[in-house]
């Protein structure tokens, strides 16, 4: 069933009313191979200019993967902002870079946050990525900043990704005063590949080499997990081959890399990588309510309240 929204701009134009409608329809979309899709349509009567009498574009929603980017969480406010401190470089899929410059003071996560969100979406931006950055949503919770791109799409990474990067301006300091210097995103997360491979040769503890099978590209410097299902050690590679993975003995090195001894049944190592430690990349939008107000908020955006 249809459902109608009517939407406001309170702040300027509050006497006119526009209406968005919200209905869920099937479709048969190009690449479909002739199937019907489920899909969550959002359209208005509404335009983006009153005076051409531009038409917004019908959205349809059938992926709800939204790019997103947040901080450390290792700072803390009240932030100083000021002409030393108050650039950022922000990426919003696959664009290129816009600088955004913060207002200054002392001020809150909160306040921050929001002036953030009001910065990018007052940019002027490319035609092919203005969703992105007119619906971009900016907060600040558990202690972190997050940036969620404006857009939503089947795809975290690749040319058609939802996707947030942000990055250090010259000399400013902002980007480490925030915590983004050490940010996690969906796009880094979505395209780690985890590496793994069978132990091929029973294995000694406090011997070296450990033999593996092929196809984890494992080199010098990385770190691997081995685990039975029963014991499970974790430990540099300090030198070898692919398959021949020289670790850690007390008498050479004074401790012991792999602390037990691990047979061929049922023993795989795997390449350790950055992950989220809040286990993403989790989709943003994960609910239909959620997908539901994103959709209203992309079309609101667009509507010239003028008349």
């Amino acid at each position: 069933m249809a459902v109608n929204v009517i939407v406001y701009n309170l702040d300027e134009y509050p006497d006119n009313a526009k209406t968005i409608t919200v209905d869920q329809k099937t479709v048969v979309p190009v690449g479909g191979e002739g199937d019907e899709k489920w899909v969550l349509s959002f359209v208005t009567t509404a335009y983006s200019d009153n005076t051409a009498r531009t038409a917004i574009q019908d959205i349809y929603v059938q992926e709800i993967k939204a790019g997103w980017l947040k901080s450390s969480g290792f700072t803390s406010g009240p932030y100083a902002i000021d002409s030393n401190c108050n650039q950022l470089e922000v990426t919003l899929d696959a664009s290129i870079g816009y600088t955004i410059t913060l207002s200054s003071g002392t001020l809150t996560a909160d306040t921050i946050a929001k002036d953030m969100e009001d910065k990018i979406r007052a940019l002027t931006v490319a035609d092919a990525y203005k969703l992105a950055y007119m619906n971009c949503s900016v907060e600040h919770k558990d202690g972190r900043f997050w940036i969620i791109s404006g857009s939503v799409s089947p795809y975290y990474t690749g040319a058609l990704r939802s996707s947030v990067k942000v990055a250090k301006v010259a000399s400013d300091a902002c980007y480490e005063t925030l915590g983004f210097d050490l940010p996690i995103d969906s796009e880094t997360i979505a395209g780690v590949s985890v590496k793994e491979a069978l132990v091929t040769s029973a294995y000694t503890t406090d011997t070296s080499p450990l033999i593996i099978g092929t196809g984890t590209g494992v080199v010098a410097g990385d770190c691997l997990m081995i685990t039975d299902g029963t014991n499970t050690d974790y430990f540099a590679v300090l030198s070898g081959t692919e398959t021949s993975v020289e670790v850690a003995i007390s008498g050479v090195h004074g401790y012991t890399g792999i602390a037990h001894s691990y047979t061929t049944s049922g023993t795989k190592v795997q390449v350790l990588r950055e992950q989220d430690p809040e286990q993403a990349p989790a989709a943003y939008y994960d609910v239909v309510d959620s997908i539901t107000r994103w959709g209203i908020k992309s079309i609101a955006n667009q509507i010239d309240y003028t008349s």
